[in-house]
């Protein structure tokens, strides 16, 4: 769908973050939000994957001044929520409510994704999706590899529940600290804090 605004899911790896630099090329986008949480805690150390989306989309040839950094809340669940939360805090606070965005992310995680940020951002926003494949899964059909058809249950299972019950959330508005310089966000009674003009 034509947008204004790519959204990109960082933890979809370098061959991912290559294929978004190459659709916000070829499609015309003004922005490039990098998104994303911190890597798993296996590790001792932990890394941005918004910062590396964005230093990765940098490496690829995305002007710096095109990529808009949204890095999510430090969580174990609702990891999509927080990076639409994140995604759609950057935006207000620099002013910009899109007609439309789109978020690329990897294909069988695309219809999720795709719902949350519709959630989240709003009837003011229309909400597309890019779905993204390694070169290696067409390779085989989903069905003949255990790991991709597990994938498939586990997103299936994971839209049927974002789409009936939130994931468990009281709600799908974002919600930031209140102040005196505070709108009303297009999905909540909710009040939201943005920017002071001053």
């Amino acid at each position: 769908m034509p947008a204004e605004v790519l959204v990109v899911e960082g933890w979809i790896g370098d061959g991912g973050i290559r294929a978004a630099a190459t659709e916000f090329e070829r499609r015309g986008y003004q922005y490039v939000v990098a998104a994303g949480g911190l890597t798993d805690r296996r590790n001792d150390r932990r890394w941005s994957y918004a910062e590396m989306a964005s230093r990765n989309l940098i490496r690829f040839g995305v002007p710096k001044d095109k990529i808009i950094l949204a890095p999510a809340t430090d969580t174990e669940t609702q990891r999509t929520y927080e990076s639409a939360v994140a995604v759609w805090k950057v935006l207000q606070a620099r002013g910009m409510q899109p007609k439309a965005l789109n978020v690329f992310t990897l294909g069988a995680h695309a219809r999720r994704s795709r719902l949350v940020f519709a959630k989240v951002e709003g009837p003011g926003t229309a909400v597309g999706v890019v779905d993204w494949a390694p070169s290696d899964y067409g390779a085989t059909p989903w069905w003949r590899s255990s790991d991709r058809a597990k994938e498939l249950l586990e997103e299936t299972a994971g839209y049927i529940y974002e789409a009936l019950f939130n994931s468990g959330r009281s709600s799908s508005s974002p919600v930031l600290n209140a102040t005196p310089d505070s709108v009303q966000h297009p999905n909540s009674r909710t009040e939201v804090a943005t920017p002071s003009l001053e």
